[in-house]
Order: structure tokens, then C-alpha cells, then sequence
């Protein structure tokens, strides 16, 4: 799979969650940098010698996507496909293939992954960027109703018409950022840059190595503990709910919905994450498996040959396929279960 067991031949950590710390030591002829973007922190490593050329391939990359994509930014193409829902309309080249994929994995997934739930989000209380958030006076004033409007969607590729049907509103989180992630790394690539590390908020992928090393040492965050695991290539990605949580009167509400309810998923995870060999499939597999719970999301995972870890609200873990558990450095291990 994309986790791999290998030594780093006595060189210092770098853990990849910490990349805003000043304290961990880099590989040498390695720089770092960050932006924000897409609703999160952009973090990224390449090579000294190519390192302006490719912060600013990242860095376009992900400001375009921001602004056709955001939900947020009243201007952004979505914003206005959003608007004219009922109506066709023709759209970039981008905005078709991101929905053409989100669409994809919802049908992929019998509609457990849905794009078409952001009105669901607005009356829960996520109607602005989560920064902005706070706890909401109110209480749901209208019946929250399930998803699967994403059907009514249709397509003409050839003409890149879309046409929404009216009331729904398309919202597509974590799969824009995973795409995002992909895109960037292929746009290093073209360009020769053939070591990377580019991470979206924890959904994050790579590409080669740095010298004198032979995997990218990752930190995962657990609820209670921290985790590194041994990386080699691919990408990760993690769905949960110990960031973007808030509360709505009396309730609390987070951001992954159960499109057979519409309401906040109610499982015993806080958190799944997933490598894959794109950002794309490791993000949609993880929001899956959580909405799924321990025992199907880990079936499902185990159906598609996938490598995870699943940390339980209780702070416990488990994982999934092969996932590198006995290289992973932990706190107390005795409560990481191999599933």
C-alpha cells in the first residue's frame, strides 16, 4: 500500500503535522513554507533549488481553485452556479471537473458522499467560514431534510452545461481540497520538480523523497495522543470532527452529514484517516468510513484494500488493511488495535 515500514537511517523527525514548528529539523536542501487557502492552512516542501518556482505554482494553483470553488467569496463561479440553480449553464473547465468527480464518488459511494448539502450546512449554523463561527443564538427554524438531490444534477460534457436543479445548492469540502492537492504535485511534476510534500489541512500528498531519507515521517493527531507513521508515497487523508465543531442553541453540530438524514453524522469515531494513491479517493474513503461507523466504515475500507486508522471518541484507535501499526510511534500502544 502507500505506508511503508522503513528506517530513516538516523536522521533527525520532521513530522509533517509540525511543519509550522520552528523546532524540527528539516532534511537538508529542503524549505518549507505556508499560506492559507480553501478554507484552511497550505503547507508545503520542496527543494531548495527549485523552492520559488514551486511555491508559486502551489500557491496560483490553490488561490484559482479558491476562487472558482469557495462557497464563501461572492464571486467565485460556484457561488453563481449555486444561484442560478434551475437554469443551464455553461462553466470553466475546472468547476465541470470537480463536480464531474464529486458526482463520480457520489454515485461510487450510493450517495453516501453528497455535494448537494450545503443547504443542510446553512441551516445547522455553517453559513460563513468556519473562522467566523460562533455559537449560534438559534435553533434550526425549518425541518432538516436528507440529501440525494445530487440525481437531479445533469451533465453535457462536450458543452460543459450544467444544470442544478432548483432549491439545491453544491458544496463540495474536502474532495476540492484533495483534488487540489493532486493537481498541485502534477503541476510540480510537469515542471520538473520531483520531490514534494504538499498538505491541505491533513489531507496531504507526496511525491519522491528528500535525499539521504526513504519515507516522509507523517503526524497524525489523535484525541488524546499524537501519532508518526512511515511514508512513502502516495496520499492521506483525514475526515473527523476535533476542528470544525460548533455549537447551535443547545446543540452540537459538525460538519459531516449523513445524507440519509441531513443532520450531523452519529457514530463512535472522532476521526478516520486514509491513504490512497490520490488525495481525491483518500478523502472520499475517509468521509465515508466515518459516516459509516467502526464496523461498516472498516468493512468497506477492508473491501477496497484500503490502509487506515480510525481513532474512537473514547480516544482509543484501530486500524484497518495494512496499516503500518508497529512503526507507528505512539504513547501507549497497547490501545492501538489491529483490526
Amino acid at each position: 500500500m502507500d505506508l511503508e515500514t522503513i528506517t530513516q537511517d538516523n536522521n533527525p523527525p520532521f513530522p509533517v503535522h509540525m511543519l509550522l514548528e520552528p523546532d524540527y529539523v528539516l532534511p537538508a536542501g529542503v524549505r518549507r513554507s505556508q499560506f492559507h487557502a480553501m478554507g484552511t492552512q497550505i503547507s508545503f516542501l520542496l527543494p531548495e533549488e527549485q523552492f520559488t518556482l514551486g511555491a508559486e505554482i502551489i500557491r496560483t494553483l490553490f488561490e484559482h481553485w479558491e476562487r472558482t470553488l469557495s462557497r464563501f467569496l461572492p464571486d467565485s463561479e460556484l457561488t453563481q452556479l449555486n444561484q442560478l440553480a434551475g437554469k443551464p449553464v455553461i462553466v470553466s473547465k475546472l468547476l465541470f471537473s470537480v463536480l464531474s468527480s464529486a458526482l463520480d464518488a457520489a454515485r461510487s459511494t450510493d450517495g453516501l458522499y453528497d455535494p448537494t448539502l450545503l443547504n443542510q450546512l446553512v441551516q445547522l449554523g455553517y453559513d460563513r467560514t468556519f473562522e467566523e463561527i460562533s455559537q449560534q443564538p438559534s435553533t434550526v427554524k425549518n425541518t432538516i431534510v436528507p440529501g440525494g438531490r445530487w440525481r437531479e444534477i445533469q451533465l453535457n460534457p462536450p458543452l460543459r452545461l450544467v444544470t442544478m436543479p432548483a432549491g439545491i445548492q453544491v458544496e463540495f469540502g474536502g474532495i476540492a481540497k484533495g483534488m487540489a492537492v493532486d493537481a498541485a504535485l502534477e503541476s510540480l511534476r510537469r515542471e520538473g520538480i520531483e520531490t514534494a510534500l504538499v498538505n491541505a489541512g491533513g489531507d496531504l500528498a507526496v511525491s519522491g523523497m528528500p535525499i539521504g531519507f526513504h519515507q516522509w515521517p507523517i503526524e497524525i493527531q489523535g484525541k488524546t495522543r499524537t501519532w508518526v507513521v512511515p511514508f512513502h508515497h502516495g496520499a492521506l487523508a483525514t475526515s473527523g470532527i476535533g476542528r470544525r465543531h460548533w455549537r447551535q442553541g443547545t446543540e452540537l453540530r459538525h460538519h459531516l452529514l449523513d445524507p440519509r438524514t441531513g443532520l450531523p453524522a452519529q457514530t463512535q469515531l472522532w476521526s478516520v484517516t486514509v491513504a490512497a494513491a490520490q488525495c481525491k479517493q483518500a478523502e472520499v474513503a475517509a468521509k465515508v468510513a466515518f459516516l459509516l461507523g467502526i464496523d461498516k466504515g472498516s468493512a468497506f475500507l477492508s473491501q477496497h484494500g484500503l490502509a487506515a486508522l480510525l481513532v474512537l471518541e473514547d480516544g482509543s484507535a484501530l486500524t484497518v488493511g495494512p496499516w503500518p501499526q508497529e512503526s507507528m510511534q505512539e504513547a501507549n500502544k497497547n490501545e492501538v488495535q489491529q483490526w
